[in-house]
């Protein structure tokens, strides 16, 4: 291809609230200094490869409405790849996003065997390398697609049948050596298959174990080829199995403190799986904090009138405001950020459509970090948290919590001193409110 898809398209710039420009941001100006530190570097935006490159606007009634013309059923499908390959980086240098993320499978075609499917991958990764040096873009994370191919229907680590193990072994071996090679600050593991249909033909057992042990020897292969990035689970509670082992960053943990691996893996959190497993965004993003797993988020967002993974752009500022403001008290996103795994609506079929989308996002997300560093300034959520549990950095908490304390030395107090507490207002109304003044 010898001239650019989005010709019509310039680099986005920030032009401020008072701009009416559809192709500029609003709020999201990457050299402001919010907390210490750039709106870049605070945010560490990504655009995801599979839906904004690989995905037609096809759905199951209707044929894709987008115009890929990189995508054909017929002709060199190598060839194909290097276009979109190009046509990739032209969208992330003009949108300004400073990552990437993809899947092997989205960006090279798999051929007739795995060997074929490698060759392929490595060949695209050598067109990455030159763009990547060229634009400045770097890779957020890579994993493999373990879901898609009929191969996978039963699972890739927690198959039934150890050679569909081992060539799932070997396949995601290969993504991480390339998301290494490329710098990868991240490598990713979404179990979309990993879980069950039916119990009838299912021994749960049998594939925990299997599961765990793929995990453990992914943890060594990273330890050996020297990756320095986190390893991150995604959480989803189904879709497309009925019942998936990665049912949220709760359930991650608890199995990683099973088979003691907690330290060795992070989550990778995506709102709209979060509301699948009927929690809040923010709840999903509070749990990882808590265990100490927060890795890298995919913002986006679900729409409440469909029960399925519509990966909607990110629109809702005050939700958004209060995940922000977790992870500023978490200390930032380390060697994660926020990557958009989100669909254009089918109707949605200009070129310049999917620049308007990531905008949309990337201001709701640049809104709430302002937002957020004001709560963080003023402290009305924490000071009142820190008051709430006050007690138990006294005497008394603090000699439960140290163990100092039993059942029967607590009952002979609460007897002998007439201990005799009285319930206190969680002013859940008035903290809602002090959030909105913010919003």
């Amino acid at each position: 291809m010898t001239e650019q898809f989005f010709n019509k398209v310039n680099k986005i710039q920030f032009e401020g609230t008072n701009s009416t420009n559809p192709l500029a941001f609003r709020y999201y100006d990457e050299n402001q200094i919010v907390l210490g530190k750039t709106m870049k570097e605070h945010l560490r935006f990504a655009a995801c490869y599979w839906h904004n490159f690989c995905w037609t606007g096809s759905d199951i009634f209707g044929a894709g409405t987008f115009e890929r013309p990189w995508i054909q059923a017929t002709g060199n499908q190598l060839q194909l790849a290097e276009q979109k390959a190009k046509v990739a980086f032209e969208f992330f240098e003009k949108l300004g996003v400073p990552y990437f993320c993809f899947h092997d499978a989205d960006i090279a075609p798999e051929g007739n065997s795995l060997k074929e499917f490698h060759s392929n991958v490595n060949h695209i990764a050598d067109i990455f390398e030159k763009e990547m040096d060229r634009t400045g873009v770097q890779l957020l994370w890579g994993t493999a697609n373990l879901f898609s191919n009929a191969r996978f229907c039963a699972g890739g680590s927690t198959n039934p049948n150890p050679e569909l193990f081992a060539y799932a072994a070997a396949q995601v071996k290969h993504a991480m050596d390339v998301t290494h090679r490329l710098g990868g600050q991240n490598y990713v593991l979404w179990g979309g298959r990993e879980g069950y249909d039916t119990l009838l033909n299912t021994d749960l057992k049998q594939e925990g174990e299997q599961y765990a042990r793929f995990l453990k020897m992914v943890i060594e292969h990273k330890h050996k080829i020297g990756f320095k990035g986190k390893l991150l689970i995604e959480p989803k509670p189904q879709e497309p199995t009925k019942h998936q082992y990665d049912y949220d960053t709760a359930t991650v943990a608890g199995f990683l403190h099973k088979h003691g691996i907690a330290g060795e893996v992070h989550v990778n959190i995506e709102a709209n799986h979060a509301t699948l497993a009927g929690h809040s965004f923010h709840h999903e993003i509070a749990t990882a904090c808590a265990e100490g797993i927060m890795g890298s988020i995919d913002a986006n967002r679900g729409d409440m009138q469909n029960g399925w993974d519509t990966d909607q752009f990110p629109n809702d500022v005050a939700e958004c405001t209060l995940v922000m403001h977790e992870i500023l008290k978490n200390g930032g996103l380390d060697t994660g950020g926020f990557n958009f795994d989100t669909k254009l609506r089918r109707q949605s079929c200009e070129r310049d459509d999917l620049f308007i989308g990531h905008i949309g996002g990337m201001d709701t997300m640049a809104k709430s970090l302002l937002n957020a560093a004001k709560l963080i300034e003023d402290a009305p959520l924490s000071d009142f948290v820190e008051q709430r549990y006050a007690g138990w950095q006294e005497k008394l908490g603090q000699s439960i919590m140290t163990g100092d304390q039993s059942l029967e030395s607590l009952s002979k107090l609460v007897l002998e001193t007439n201990i005799n507490p009285k319930q206190e207002s969680g002013r859940q109304e008035l903290l809602e409110n002090i959030v909105n003044r913010y919003v």
